[in-house]
Formats: C-alpha cells, structure tokens, sequence
C-alpha cells in the first residue's frame, strides 16, 4: 500500500495475520512450548494431595517464575486489543476469509469462544475457581477468582506496577496470585500456537496470501553467544564520523589490527573496552536453548550433531541441567557452583492428583 492510499479491507486482514504470525512464532519458540505434553498439562489446574499421619497436605509443582515471567511478555501482546497482533484480530480476520468455509468457519467460533472463556472468563465459574481468605485478627473477610489472581500477578508483579491490582491481589500472597497466573499463561500459549498452526495450514492450502518472510524470518535467539566477521576503525574522540554506512572513512579513522595498540580503548569508569579473545580455540557446544529448538522439526540441530557432542536422543531426564552444566563449563568464566542438592521426600505418605481444569 503507498502512502496516502486507503487500506483495502483484503489488505488489512493481511497486515493484522502477518502481525500474529511474526508474535505467534516468538510465543512459539519459548522454552515452555519446547515440551508440548508439559505444555498442556500446566493449563490445568491440578495439585498433589498428600495424606501423611492424618494431616493432609497439598502442594504443587510449576515452573521457575522466571521462566513464567518471561512467556507472560511474550504473550502479552497478543492479549491487547490495540495491538495488530491481538488474537481477536486475527480470528476476525481469518473469518472473513474462511467466511464460505463452513469447517473452518465453525473451528473458528469454538476457537473464539474457548479464547474469551479461558482468557477473559465473564464469571467466577468461568474463571475456575476462587481463594477465601479471613483475618482473624480484625474479622475481614476476602475473596478473589483465579483470573482475578492472574491478572494481579501479570500487571501488579510482571509487566506494570497496577496500584489496583496489586491492592486486591496484595492480601492473597504472591504464590496464589502466580499459581493462578500458570494455567492462564500456558492456555493462551496453547491457543496462539494452535491457532498459528492453522493459519499455516490455511496459507499452505492457497487460502491465505501471507508474505513468507513472516514464516521465515529470525524471531528469537536461539544462542546468545556468537562471533561474526568485520572491520573495525577507530579514532580520537571528537573525530567527525562517517555520515552513512557505505561512505569512506574520514581522516583519523584507523583500521583494526594485530598490531593495534588496545589501551587507548581503556575508559576510566568502564574499563577496558576492547579486549583479545582470551580462548581462540575453545570447545562449543551447543546451547541449551539450541537444544530445545532442536526438539521440533524447525531446530537447527540435528540428532546426530547432539549425539556427536554427547547428547542422546530423545534426551534423558535432566538432560537440560546437565547440558547447562557443560556448557557453562566451556565458557571463559569457568564452571558455576554445583547447585543445592534437594531433600528427598517422605516415604511414608499416599498421593494422589487431582484435577480441576
């Protein structure tokens, strides 16, 4: 579309799925979807009961906050009606277009309809369920939903400081508030990849005319470690800078070379500022999060490059750690502190789950 002209109806249905496909595909590479099975299981609410000498116990097992916290962000834009990636907008879109589709069209309402009641639930029996508290001590009583919860966490702890929500959320302490937050999360993954993968099949099908560099194109980071070929110059401080990337160098500018003198890249406050490489030759391996994307057909390692660095397939339970372990070791600061060993738990106790999704 050039500037000035008005956006077609055809147009904007395909900027707002390109929108959703590039976020999808980030939603997508998280190291929580790495795992689909898991993935799932954590949109339900289930806890361990524990009988053990006549007390009942429960407890729960989620993952780290951190890693929570960070698929929040990632996901987050695709719960706001502003943004062009907003889920809403994209099933909008996708109706128009599968609008004589009548399988698709109905796939489409059940997908619209689980969003808003997993998403937005309108009730507390929508929601799931809800936490009562009472303060003997002055006799006040409250109450709050699950995703009221939620969204105490997601905009009170993680991505704003909500005064509002942190007030109500405040009284039911921070593990209620991320207990209830996990389903929520991990469900809104699930839907955005499901509904990722419908678009990818609709576009396959010819039904869709997405550009394929939205399928295509980096996301995220798979490493965070790399090296890359260039040329460097540098000059005093003041010197006039090249004014565009293809322009020669200005006077003064001088090329990096073995025989360049590295102290004057010293800084009084940061320190040194350009250093050698302080292990040319060292062994690498492949990251964590490599791993993890080899896992799907999209990953950039094949199985038989994990098994050459001793990583067997399918990976063995506390494969990540261990990796983690191996690869820290080989990076120039040497290997971390051996984590805490876990106490072992009780023998003599009965469990059983239960499940309230």
């Amino acid at each position: 579309m050039r500037h000035g002209q008005t956006e077609t109806l055809d147009e904007k249905h395909q900027r707002l799925l390109e929108a959703f496909v590039l976020r999808a595909r980030r939603v997508e590479e998280h190291s929580l979807a790495a795992d689909w099975d898991a993935l799932v299981e954590l949109t339900r609410m289930s806890i361990n009961v524990r009988v053990e000498r006549g007390e009942v116990r429960i407890s729960y097992e989620l993952p780290p906050e951190e890693v929570v916290e960070s698929a929040a962000a990632r996901i987050r834009p695709i719960l706001l009606e502003q943004e062009d990636c907003f889920h809403m907008k994209a099933l909008s879109a996708l109706g128009y277009t599968c609008r004589a589709a009548p399988q698709d069209a109905a796939w489409l309402r059940a997908a619209r309809a689980e969003w808003r009641t997993r998403v937005s639930p309108a009730t507390r029996d929508e929601s799931g369920y809800w936490v009562m508290v009472a303060d003997t001590s002055t006799g006040e009583e409250r109450d709050l939903d699950a995703y009221g919860l939620a969204m105490a966490w997601i905009y009170g702890d993680v991505v704003h400081h909500d005064p509002e929500r942190r007030k109500e959320g405040d009284t039911f302490g921070l593990r209620d508030r991320f207990r209830a937050a996990v389903p929520l999360v991990a469900w809104a993954m699930v839907g955005t990849i499901e509904l990722l993968n419908f678009v990818r099949a609709l576009n396959e099908a010819g039904m869709l005319n997405l550009r394929q560099e939205v399928f295509n194109e980096q996301v995220a980071l798979k490493s965070t470690a790399w090296e890359e070929r260039a040329e460097m110059y540098y000059a005093p401080v003041g010197a006039q800078p090249p004014s565009l990337a293809t322009s020669p160098m200005p006077e003064g500018w001088l090329p990096l070379s073995k025989a360049s003198d590295l102290s004057v890249f010293r800084h009084h406050i940061a320190g040194q500022l350009l250093n050698t490489e302080s292990a040319p030759s060292m062994t690498y391996l492949p990251s964590p999060e490599e791993i993890e994307a080899a896992r799907t057909p999209a990953g950039g390692w094949k199985r038989d490059q994990l098994a050459a660095r001793g990583v067997p397939w399918p990976p063995p339970k506390g494969w990540k750690d261990e990796l983690t372990e191996r690869w820290k070791a080989a990076r120039p600061a040497g290997p971390p502190a051996p984590p805490p060993t876990p106490a072992p738990a009780p023998a003599d106790f009965a469990q059983d789950t239960l499940d309230f999704g």
